[in-house]
């Protein structure tokens, strides 16, 4: 792990080494290394093995064969809780009888025993999430964006070296889902986070990530620099994915001319 912008732990490099995964029929097989402190997106077709991905690395799933490392170390065999992990889901995960203040707090201690450093820690969360004033209310006086910012906020307590995120803006409109991006960005160059965020949205993976990883029919098709995959040299197939490489396999001439 590199330190991070206040001299804590960084992020940490997250690899799958010849992991092998399967439920029924499909198999999935994931052999990629994550680069340490690097936002990336994890794209591909539905069924393609996105949130299968995500879930070997948080211990939600366990693989068949192979290592999952983070930070050089093997935690394969290790339970979720155990992880240097912290995960943000589509549905958020909050609990409805609780309180956003305590909804945060879980992130420090699963039986909400909170001392006062971790009330601070919670306080500071919260501001940094833009929830200040909003403690005492329940998830359902939420917006959908503030119930995202209270599961980024418990993230931020939680202080652990990656973050997985699940499509967690995928039911938000335009403008929140471009202000939920912002803070991801910001919280990521604040903790020096690795973040891998599954998307289906081209356009957020072009606003925030560095790095983008493809996947499809439950294998790494392509992976490299954020950059290089939009332009007419990017991964044909990726390019086909998103729309902007004719179906037919025509000239990249064709593709530009639609672009």
């Amino acid at each position: 792990m590199t330190p991070d912008k206040r001299g804590q732990p960084g992020g940490a490099e997250v690899r799958l080494e010849n992991v092998s995964f399967s439920y029924g029929e499909t198999k999935l097989a994931f052999d990629i290394a994550f680069q340490a402190s690097r936002i990336t997106a994890v794209m591909g077709p539905s069924g393609s093995g996105k949130s299968t991905l995500l879930n070997l690395v948080a211990g939600f799933e366990m693989p068949d064969a192979g290592r999952v490392l983070i930070g050089g170390r093997d935690v394969s065999d290790m339970p979720p809780s155990a992880r240097p992990v912290s995960m943000v889901f589509q549905e958020n995960n909050l609990f409805a009888h609780l309180s956003v203040e305590d909804n945060v707090g879980l992130g420090r201690s699963p039986a909400l025993r909170l001392d006062a450093a971790d009330r601070d820690a919670v306080a500071e969360a919260l501001r940094h999430t833009g929830l200040s004033g909003k403690e005492r209310r329940l998830p359902r006086e939420l917006s959908g964006g503030e119930r995202q910012r209270v599961a980024l906020a418990r993230v931020l307590v939680r202080d652990r070296p990656v973050l997985l995120l699940d499509e967690p803006f995928a039911s938000l409109g335009p403008a929140l889902r471009e202000d939920m991006l912002g803070l991801v960005t910001m919280v990521q160059t604040e903790r020096d986070m690795t973040v891998l965020f599954v998307t289906h949205q081209p356009e957020d993976a072009r606003r925030i990530a560095q790095d983008v990883v493809f996947l499809d029919d439950g294998r790494i098709a392509a992976h490299g620099d954020a950059e290089g995959f939009f332009t007419e040299t990017g991964p044909e197939a990726f390019l086909r994915y998103i729309g902007r490489y004719p179906a037919d396999g025509a000239s990249r001439d064709i593709a530009r001319k639609r672009t």
